[in-house]
């Protein structure tokens, strides 16, 4: 599987989005941890209003010199905010916040407001999409039967579900269904969280000289073909994050590691299996 940090995958929008994101969740002061992911090569940051650093990534870009349309930018709404006027009203927000024109992919960050403020979220986000306030939508958190709830209301299926995704919490039911209908599946906590010291994943870093086993889970990852989402604010992990184009896990790697799957024990965030 030929890689790179500029490697993208063709969403079902149309849209290229970079298949390494940079995560910015409990960064408040977001701006130099994006100057630097910038630097590493990223051109993928994830951020969400509830993160309360939109402003903080719209300043690193106009900083960073990128060309916006070089770039793909997530923002989300939670639960606390969904509603067809609020959500209306809060992707205003985000874009003045960012000072953008546009945003490339927004989801609805949860699924705990309820079925019909769910799908009131969803039709703003589709009608933001027709106004070119959106490129693509997408949801977070989301299991099999909210993503049915949105098919069988008769709208078009969202292009990304993002969901804690690594080898203790693989979610596989999830990644089936939305493989099955073309849905691209974001990865966060794709290293659990920085507790990569396990003997499977030490064992293979060391096999593939790797300087941080946290290495070898993003690799996973973007070999399962999900798009992984690692944070951090320290330049070097920023850089080691990124680092993950220069060797390939091999088929035994591959099989130890999904040998690892705890199912909902093994998650660190917060798992939405049960909401309703």
């Amino acid at each position: 599987m030929t890689l790179s940090i500029s490697s993208t995958v063709k969403l079902s929008t149309g849209h290229l989005m970079p298949v390494l994101g940079f995560g910015v969740y409990q960064n408040y002061d977001a701006k130099p941890s994006c100057l630097e992911a910038f630097k590493a090569g990223y051109r993928h940051v994830d951020s969400a209003q509830m993160y309360r650093n939109e402003a903080a990534v719209g300043e690193a870009i106009r900083e960073s010199g990128l060309k916006r349309s070089d770039l793909f930018i997530t923002t989300k709404c939670a639960s606390r905010s969904h509603g067809y006027e609020n959500t209306l009203k809060g992707v205003d927000e985000s874009l003045s916040k960012f000072q953008f024109d546009y945003i490339d992919l927004f989801l609805i960050h949860d699924p705990l407001s309820g079925k019909q403020r769910r799908l009131d979220t969803y039709k703003a986000l589709q009608e933001c999409k027709t106004a070119g306030k959106i490129r693509t939508v997408g949801v977070s958190n989301y299991n099999v039967k909210h993503l049915e709830e949105i098919r069988n209301a008769g709208y078009d299926l969202p292009a990304i579900n993002q969901i804690e995704l690594h080898p203790f919490c693989q979610q596989r039911g999830i990644v089936e269904y939305c493989s099955k209908y073309s849905i691209i599946v974001q990865a966060y906590c794709p290293i659990i969280r920085g507790k990569v010291d396990h003997e499977v994943f030490t064992s293979i870093a060391a096999k593939h000289k790797c300087e941080s086993p946290a290495q070898v889970l993003i690799r996973w990852s973007l070999q399962k073909g999900y798009v992984p989402l690692p944070k951090s604010a320290t330049s070097s992990r920023i850089h080691s994050n990124a680092d993950v184009f220069g060797f390939e896990l091999d088929a035994d790697d591959m099989a130890r590691i999904d040998a690892l799957d705890k199912g909902k024990p093994g998650a660190v965030s917060w798992n939405p299996v049960d909401a309703e």
